[in-house]
C-alpha cells in the first residue's frame, strides 16, 4: 500500500519504537531506521519528514552515532529529540555544552506558543507545560538561523527552530506520557510541518493484506505455527481468510498455559470454530514436564521450552510434508529488536524460533511485520475475532514456566493456573482491570507457616502483580482497591490446595521486571 512516510532515524535511544508509535497514533505510517542508512537509501524511501531519536551518547565523543551533514538539506523537515537536538545544533555549528546542572524526569517547561511545535497546546499562566527530561549535555548556543522556543530553570534551548529550513529539535521527550502535551507536539510536526494527511488506517489493512496474500500464495500451502496469543491468532486469520484450507495450523499445547487457554483456542480455530483452515493439536504437557524436571535456572528453562517447541513443530511439519509458505506472527517491535534489518531472523519460541532449517519451505509470510501490538488488536477486531482473544494480555513465549519461580512441576502448575484465574476473575468483576497494562499470578518458590481450621500448613506463597503502562519500557504498580485484593487472596487460600499466603508485588519497572523470570 502506497502511503505517507516518516522515518524514525534511530541514534541509539531506547524510546525508538515509542516515538514511531506516537506517530502512527496520528494517523500518519512510520518506521524506525538505524542511523547507519545511506543517505541515498533514505532520500529514496521519500519520507514526508524525519525524526532524530535520543541516545545515551556526547556529541562531542569521536564514537558517538553522527549523520551525513547533507541531511539538512534536502528540504526533509526533521524534528531531532534530545540527543537528536544537540546532533543537529552541533552539525549545523551551534554550541553543545555539558549542563551546569543535568535534568532529569518532570520538568517545568516554558515555551514559546508562536511556534508551530507548541501550536493549540494546554499551557498554564506563564505558558509553562511539563515535559519529560533526561539529559546531561545541553544546547548552549543554537545554530546560526534559528531560534530558541522553549526553556527551562536550567536549559536556556528547550527546543528550537529553523522555521525557513523546517528544521526543530527538543531537548525533551515528546513521545512519553509523561510529557504533558507531547502528542499534540507530535501532531503538529507531522502535519503542519510535514504536511501529513493521516492516510494510514487499519479498517483498510485487513482488505488489502488478504488481497495480496491470496495473489502471492496463488494455490500454495501454508503453514501456521499457532500459539493462541493476539500476533498469531490475527496472522492465522488474515491467511484463513485470504486461502482458507491451503492453511495448517499447527498448536502445540505444552502444559504452561493459562487455565482453560488451550480448549479456548481450539474453541475458535478448530474443527467447530468460525474460520476454513486446518487446525492440529499437540497435547505436550507431559513431555515439556519431563524436559524441565529439577531445571531452576530461568534462562535454561527459556531454552528447553524452545527448543522443545522447534522438535514437536518440526515432527507435525514432517507428517504435513512439503509446504510454501511458513507464516509467523513477527510484529513491528520484533524486526526493530533483531537490528533494524531483515526480518527473517526468527523470533524466539512461539513464532517458531529456528524452523527454517529444519521445516522444507519455500518462503516465510509475516503480515503482521509492520504492525505494533495495539495496531494488530484492531486488525483483529476488523476481522472479527472474539474480542477475548484480541484483548488478550501479554503472554510471554514460555508461559507459565516463567511465572513459577524455580523448578516446574505438574503441581506448581495447577496452582499457578487456579491462582491466576481467581485473580483475573476477580479482577474484571470489580471491573478493576481498565487502564490495567498487564496481571497475573505467579508462585514463588517460598514455602511458610501456616494454620487452617485446626491444622498447622507449610505451603506455598503466591505473588500477585498488577502494572500501569503505555509502553510496557516503563511501569508503575497499580494501586488496586484493597476491597479487591481481599477477596482474591482469600479465594485463592482457600479454593487453591498448596498455597497459604498471597503477596503483592509493588515493585514498578525499573527496577523491577514486568515478569517474575
Amino acid at each position: 500500500m502506497e502511503k505517507e512516510l516518516v522515518i524514525v532515524l534511530d541514534f541509539g535511544g531506547q524510546y525508538n519504537q515509542l516515538i514511531a508509535r506516537r506517530v502512527r497514533e496520528c494517523d500518519v505510517y512510520c518506521e524506525v531506521k538505524p542511523y547507519t542508512i545511506s543517505l541515498d537509501e533514505l532520500k529514496s524511501l521519500n519520507p514526508k519528514g524525519i525524526i532524530f531519536t535520543g541516545g545515551p551518547n556526547s556529541v562531542y565523543d569521536d564514537a558517538s552515532p553522527k549523520y551525513d551533514g547533507a541531511i539538512y538539506e534536502l528540504g526533509i523537515p526533521i524534528l531531532g529529540i534530545c540527543y537528536g537536538s544537540q546532533l543537529m545544533a552541533y552539525g549545523l555549528g551551534g554550541l553543545v555544552k555539558t549542563a551546569p546542572v543535568s535534568e532529569y524526569g518532570h520538568t517545568e517547561t516554558i515555551v514559546d506558543k508562536s511556534s508551530v511545535l507548541f501550536k493549540d497546546i494546554n499551557v498554564s499562566e506563564n505558558d509553562s507545560t511539563i515535559c519529560w527530561m533526561s539529559h546531561t549535555d545541553y544546547i548552549a548556543e543554537v545554530p546560526e538561523g534559528f531560534r530558541a522556543v522553549a526553556h527551562t530553570a536550567n536549559c536556556p534551548v528547550a527546543a528550537m527552530e529553523c522555521r525557513e529550513r523546517k528544521l526543530y529539535a527538543v531537548q525533551f521527550h515528546p513521545e512519553v506520557m509523561h510529557t504533558r502535551e507531547g502528542i499534540k507536539m507530535l501532531r503538529n510536526f507531522v502535519y503542519d510541518v510535514c504536511g501529513c494527511s493521516g492516510d494510514w488506517k487499519m479498517d483498510s489493512f485487513a482488505n488489502a493484506t488478504i488481497k495480496q496474500l491470496r495473489e502471492k500464495i496463488g494455490s500454495g500451502k501454508v503453514l501456521c505455527a499457532l500459539s493462541g496469543g493476539v500476533d498469531s491468532s490475527v496472522a492465522a486469520v488474515l491467511l484463513s481468510k485470504a486461502v482458507g484450507k491451503q492453511l495448517t495450523c499447527v498448536f502445540v499445547d505444552h502444559g504452561l498455559l493459562r487455565k482453560n487457554e488451550g480448549d479456548e483456542v481450539e474453541q475458535v480455530f478448530g474443527p467447530n470454530g468460525n474460520y476454513e483452515l486446518n487446525f492440529i493439536r499437540v497435547n505436550a504437557q507431559e513431555r515439556y514436564y519431563k524436559k524441565l524436571a529439577g531445571v531452576t535456572e530461568p534462562e535454561k528453562k527459556r531454552k528447553i521450552i524452545g527448543e522443545e517447541f522447534i522438535r514437536v513443530f518440526e515432527e507435525e511439519a514432517k507428517k504435513i510434508g512439503s509446504v510454501d509458505f511458513l507464516v509467523q506472527g513477527t510484529i513491528y517491535p520484533d524486526v526493530i529488536e533483531s537490528g533494524l534489518g531483515d526480518s527473517a531472523v526468527i523470533k524466539s519460541h512461539h513464532n517458531v524460533g529456528g524452523l527454517p532449517s529444519v521445516v522444507d519451505f519455500k518462503e516465510i509470510i509475516e503480515p503482521l511485520r509492520m504492525l505494533f501490538k495495539d495496531e494488530v488488536r484492531k486488525v483483529g477486531r476488523e476481522l472479527g475475532i472474539p474480542d477475548y482473544l484480541v484483548d488478550r494480555q501479554p503472554f510471554p513465549g514460555p508461559g507459565l514456566g516463567i511465572r513459577i519461580i524455580g523448578e516446574v512441576t505438574p503441581e506448581k502448575v495447577r496452582i499457578v493456573q487456579e491462582a491466576d484465574y481467581i485473580y483475573r476473575e476477580e479482577i474484571a468483576k470489580a471491573g478493576a482491570d481498565k487502564g490495567l497494562g498487564q496481571y497475573y499470578a505467579a508462585l514463588t518458590n517460598m514455602r511458610s507457616v501456616g494454620v487452617m481450621g485446626d491444622f498447622r500448613t507449610y505451603d506455598y506463597a503466591v505473588a500477585l502483580r498488577a502494572v500501569c503502562t503505555s509502553d510496557f519500557m516503563t511501569a508503575e504498580a497499580a494501586e488496586l482497591p484493597w476491597e479487591v485484593l481481599s477477596k482474591v487472596t482469600n479465594r485463592i487460600v482457600n479454593e487453591v490446595k498448596g498455597v497459604n499466603r498471597v503477596l503483592y508485588d509493588c515493585t514498578g519497572k525499573p527496577p523491577a521486571t514486568i515478569e517474575f523470570e
